[in-house]
């Protein structure tokens, strides 16, 4: 049976060191899901987790990899719906991280305890009761393991993270900093704020959404991935490397593909795997040695004329890439429904639906695009292509003028995929860290070829989610759909066993936003079958001129997962 690599955290007189197995040991990570092997090849010796959820089998993947895994134990989020002056909450909350920690303790690729993530919130994270739980669940791990070192990870370093964190947390060794566009000055700051427990940056990558210039309408204009891949290499250079002593590593952000802000911000790879140049970068700064064919290079696009135009219009686009062997390119220009969800906190989000036909012609220098007759914000994005598949990304965003029309019925909410769907189903909520969802799910749809699988994992008290328009509105930002004249929305269901109880409504957001919905209507504690059922909310006498929260579902949890079936969700008359 295979035993706990002992991991040690040491104070010398150069200052702190992480010691794996009576070796100094430098964390040379990256997060995400993307392939171990790969990173393995690149030179990286580590990877991250957020949860303990079903992870036995990528710590056995990690240790036949040599890839050590911080482990993360997931704290609720106060933004979720978690209550952290609720005694059973907290309590059970600490019951599953025990578990946890009995579970994996002797594993031997665990490499430290992550108590929490980003669970103090994004404004202080002041608050008592987070710390006291965090600081609770570290000292457990401390009684039954102390072969690995415990680490709570904070979202930069701003209000009172670094007092909790370094003086009022005295269960836990190291701080982990998830850090953007503050990454390269991190270690500065941190010293400037009285910081006196080592740190790992547990997540870096290009400047953040909340971090770019806007545009007039409040999209962030994006980094190209050679800007990105720049700044990749600016962030580990001053606060990795360039901070011994107090650095133990860093784990790069993301290790794989992600929706979040748009398709390409974060992921290090495009979603069919391709490689963008921070790959190169961070092979480089682990290995010593850069690959022997690089990614593509591309300068930011050139928007010839106005970014918000009227509906129909026709806009073109210069571009510019190249490639660093002096080899053959090929392009790929595509026009999406922009985000308008650029603030998720990591929560899971849909890809946003593609425009057919908006590419009147495009080639490596640029193109010509037909806008849509739909108001609202769009992206441009431009993807370039080595020989070898990889790849260089820009885009730009844009706007197309007008307001919001009354709708034809029936208008769809889901229709056998998620994409090109109206709403977004961006707000999640409750439990979201232990929700699954599907929208391609192809066994036994009532319609179509696909319905919506949604799995809550167990003893989780509910989970929530809302499809939005534009994604991720919770009153904050004009949009919706003017739906006067539906009736009903017919929503079919099924449960996996029976039994599973759900609640389906329209609207979510009152008066107290600068943007609510227009009225809302709800049928709670519905009792699915495994059959599918019919359900309708009734929209007769309702204010349906502005529904910016086309459906809401909501899942009560029970003691064992609870797995629900959604199809052919629609308003009609």
């Amino acid at each position: 049976m295979a035993e706990a690599i002992p991991v040690e955290l040491r104070q010398t007189e150069e200052g702190w060191q992480l010691y794996r197995g009576g070796e100094p040991y430098l964390i040379r990570g990256a997060g995400g899901d993307g392939s171990l092997e790969a990173l393995a090849a690149a030179g990286g010796n580590s990877t991250r987790t957020w949860s303990t959820d079903d992870i036995g089998p990528l710590l056995d993947e990690a240790h036949a990899h040599g890839i050590s895994v911080t482990v993360g134990i997931w704290m609720g989020h106060e933004r979720h719906g978690f209550d952290y002056q609720d005694e059973a909450q907290v309590a059970d909350q600490f019951e599953m991280a025990r578990q946890a920690v009995l579970q994996y303790r002797d594993h031997p690729a665990l490499l430290i305890w992550a108590v929490g993530n980003e669970m103090e919130g994004y404004e202080s994270g002041s608050n008592p009761h987070v710390w006291r739980a965090v600081n609770d669940v570290a000292e457990m791990i401390k009684e039954l393991d102390p072969n690995h070192p415990t680490m709570t990870v904070t979202a930069e370093i701003g209000g009172g993270r670094v007092e909790w964190v370094h003086n009022r947390t005295p269960a836990i060794d190291i701080h982990g900093v998830n850090s953007y566009g503050g990454a390269p000055s991190l270690y500065e700051r941190l010293q400037e704020g009285g910081a006196t427990k080592p740190y790992v940056i547990t997540e870096f990558g290009p400047v953040g959404t909340w971090e770019m210039p806007t545009t007039d309408w409040g999209a962030p204009y994006e980094q190209t991935s050679t800007g990105k891949a720049d700044f990749y290499r600016e962030a580990y250079e001053n606060s990795v490397t360039g901070a011994p002593g107090m650095s133990l590593g860093s784990y790069a952000f993301l290790w794989s593909s992600k929706m979040e802000g748009t398709e390409t911000w974060f992921g290090m790879f495009l979603d069919g795997g391709a490689r963008t140049a921070a790959v190169d970068v961070m092979t480089e700064l682990w290995s010593g040695s850069a690959p022997a064919d690089l990614a593509p290079t591309v300068e930011p696009l050139e928007l010839i004329g106005s970014a918000s135009v009227e509906p129909g219009a026709e806009i073109t686009v210069n571009a510019a890439a190249g490639d660093p062997e002096g080899g053959s390119l090929r392009e790929e220009w595509v026009l999406r429904m922009d985000s308008g969800d650029y603030l998720t906190g990591g929560d899971f989000r849909q890809p946003t639906p593609i425009v057919e036909g908006a590419i009147l012609e495009g080639d490596i220098d640029g193109a010509r695009v037909l806008m849509p007759d739909e108001p609202g914000a769009y992206r441009l994005f431009y993807f370039v292509y080595d020989e070898a598949g990889n790849v260089a990304t820009a885009n730009v965003p844009l706007y197309v003028e007008g307001d919001i029309a009354a709708t034809r019925m029936p208008f769809w909410v889901y229709e056998d995929t998620f994409d090109r769907m109206p709403w977004a189903a961006s707000g999640w909520m409750g439990s979201s860290e232990a929700l699954t969802m599907d929208g391609d799910h192809s066994d036994n749809p009532h319609a179509g070829s696909n319905s919506i699988r949604m799995r809550l994992g167990a003893r989780k008290p509910w989970v929530g989610v809302a499809w939005q328009n534009p994604p991720n509105n919770w009153g904050e930002m004009d949009g919706g759909f003017d739906l006067t004249g539906a009736t009903e929305l017919e929503v079919w269901a099924r449960g996996e066993y029976g039994g599973e109880v759900i609640s389906i409504g329209v609207g979510l957001m009152g008066d107290d936003v600068p943007y609510p919905d227009s009225d809302q209507n709800k049928i709670d504690n519905i009792r699915l079958t495994r059959q599918w059922q019919r359900y309708v909310v009734p929209l007769s006498g309702m204010d349906l001129s502005s529904i910016k929260t086309g459906f809401v579902v909501t899942i009560v949890g029970r003691n064992r997962p609870t797995t629900i079936y959604l199809d052919s969700i629609r308003f009609i008359r």
